[in-house]
């Protein structure tokens, strides 16, 4: 069998919503203030929606004010990986899951946030799925 990260396009839109094929595979965003974990405090680990994959944890998670999921840094390093992206006329930091290689969001440094990375983990919601701790 396959990885997942060897799934074709079709395979990817059989088993994921338009929305979720945009951000997932075709690295797109969707809109600040509207994906469903930009503002949730539930404690638990943040999954990558397209392979299951555990990336963040609740922990972690901070409010950055800028619409989107935030966190400082991911459950391990080796469960993300990170490509140099020069598109929309500036040089970032694109994060994606090592499992499946699917888009997740953009890495910020040094914006002067009071975590102990001084790193911004810029996340699309459609990127994940929360996974609530038991208890």
């Amino acid at each position: 069998m396959s990885s997942q990260s060897d799934r074709s396009d079709i395979q990817w839109q059989e088993i994921l919503t338009p929305e979720e094929f945009h951000v997932l595979r075709q690295a797109g965003t969707e809109r600040p203030f509207t994906g469903e974990y930009w503002d949730t405090t539930t404690e638990g680990v943040y999954a990558c929606r397209a392979c299951g994959s555990e990336l963040f944890t609740s922990s972690t998670k901070f409010d950055a004010g800028c619409g989107w999921p935030s966190f400082f840094a991911p459950l391990a390093e080796e469960r993300v990986r990170y490509i140099s992206d020069q598109s929309m006329g500036m040089k970032r930091v694109e994060v994606r899951c090592a499992s499946c290689d699917s888009h997740l969001g953009h890495v910020f440094e040094g914006e002067g946030f009071g975590t102990p990375t001084d790193l911004r983990y810029c996340i699309n919601s459609l990127s994940l799925r929360l996974r609530g701790f038991e208890g």
